[in-house]
């Protein structure tokens, strides 16, 4: 069985409020173990409504769209839903009463305009909404089931948990489950983890797939089976042999983060870490965000370049510091020496520098002073991008990671 969800509202076209909706939709539709191809959203205008309902007829077994129907002018999701399949708005009184009673219980009155939502199109499954005065309904063509939901969070959420996928599961017989399990990797680029998986890529069941995030690439493995225990099974498979082929790359599951990840690992070992960075500050900020990082992480000294950090730490910069060829030494003697100042485990300098010349060029370097040893790494991007200061953060992290667990470095 494949789906397709249509969100309406030209908020949402225009970014003024995140699309929820959706997500949530998207992830009951495969608890439920149906397929979803396509998600489409649209402004409130009656027309493209219809004419994005009737594409989705052509191609999906049920259809859920969410928004407009509400009392406005602008709300014409009803509108659209009877064009789309040939019917005509028929006026429920029933649905009035209940939209009366609503406002009613509340100490207010109800405004003609609310009459509208008491309409459905013709020989539609009414689905009345307890939560809310915009009832859904639900219209069965010859293919396809449509399902219009409120566009309200909770209302929309209310009627898709109690009404609609018990419908759903009843009408079309759906036992079976979708499910899915994230690896999430670091150190190595999209490209290479194409190369080194590529053929498990192309398998139907479970599906593996890549998204790629900066200095980072999540692997999915989704699975589709009639129950959780036969879904659980044939991902546990897949693991195994992406494991197996991606090996220490894989630093997490799920939603897990390189920072929690490293705060973790240091407080399970009773260690503590410093830190010194150039602006803006992105590795501070991710580990000071993690919830009782204190423990582990103990400070963090800001600086817009490298010599202005030796400066604040009591060093005087050499003659030429400051120049790429001389950021990795400065890396070093700071990261050496907030280990030394604070007394802590580990000390972790970031030293970053946007190039002058054209291609405004990114370089960075990165040292770790850990109690035997100090560790260094030289970075440089072709091009400084927002995300440049979040991938520079990620090989911070991935190089403190693989020292407390004892890997070798990239």
């Amino acid at each position: 069985m494949q789906a397709e969800i249509i969100t309406t509202g030209t908020e949402l076209l225009l970014g003024e409020i995140v699309n929820t909706n959706v997500a949530y939709l998207a992830q009951q539709l495969a608890q439920s173990g149906l397929d979803l191809y396509y998600q489409t959203t649209v402004g409130d205008n009656e027309d493209r409504i219809a004419t994005a309902l009737e594409l989705a007829m052509q191609r999906a077994d049920v259809v859920i769209i969410t928004g407009g129907l509400g009392p406005t002018v602008d709300d014409v999701t009803r509108q659209a839903v009877a064009r789309a399949t040939g019917r005509e708005l028929v006026f429920q009184p029933h649905l009035l009463e209940q939209i009366r009673c609503f406002f009613g219980k509340r100490g207010r009155q109800m405004a003609e305009n609310n009459r509208q939502q008491a309409y459905v199109p013709d020989g539609a499954v009414v689905v009345e909404n307890p939560v809310g005065t915009a009832p859904a309904f639900i219209v069965e063509t010859e293919n396809t089931v449509i399902v219009t939901l409120p566009g309200v969070p909770h209302e929309m959420r209310f009627l898709t948990e109690t009404r609609v996928l018990p419908y759903l599961r009843q009408k079309l017989g759906i036992t079976g489950v979708i499910k899915s399990r994230v690896l999430r990797t670091c150190s190595i680029g999209e490209s290479r983890i194409d190369q080194l998986i590529g053929d498990l890529m192309r398998h139907s069941n479970p599906t593996v797939g890549l998204a790629a995030h900066p200095g980072q690439t999540d692997v999915r493995i989704t699975a589709k089976a009639d129950d959780e225990r036969a879904a659980d099974a044939l991902i546990a498979v897949a693991e195994t042999e992406l494991r197996s082929r991606l090996g220490d790359f894989i630093y997490g599951t799920g939603q897990q983060t390189l920072e929690h990840l490293c705060i973790r690992l240091l407080r399970d070992e009773g260690k503590t870490i410093v830190l010194a960075e150039t602006d803006p500050g992105a590795l501070t900020r991710r580990l000071g965000s993690v919830e009782a990082s204190t423990d582990a992480f103990q400070s963090s000294t800001l600086a817009p370049n490298g010599p202005t950090l030796l400066q604040r730490l009591g060093e005087h910069p050499r003659a030429g510091h400051g120049h790429s060829q001389d950021r990795l030494d400065i890396a070093v003697i700071v990261a050496s020496k907030v280990r030394a100042t604070h007394g802590a485990d580990y000390g972790l300098a970031v030293i970053s520098e946007r190039a002058t010349d054209t291609q405004q060029t990114y370089s960075a370097s990165l040292a770790l002073a850990a109690p035997d040893t100090v560790l260094r790494k030289s970075i440089r991007f072709r091009v400084h991008t927002p995300s440049s200061d979040n991938r520079l953060a990620n090989a911070a992290l991935d190089m403190l990671r693989r020292v407390l667990l004892g890997l070798p470095q990239t």
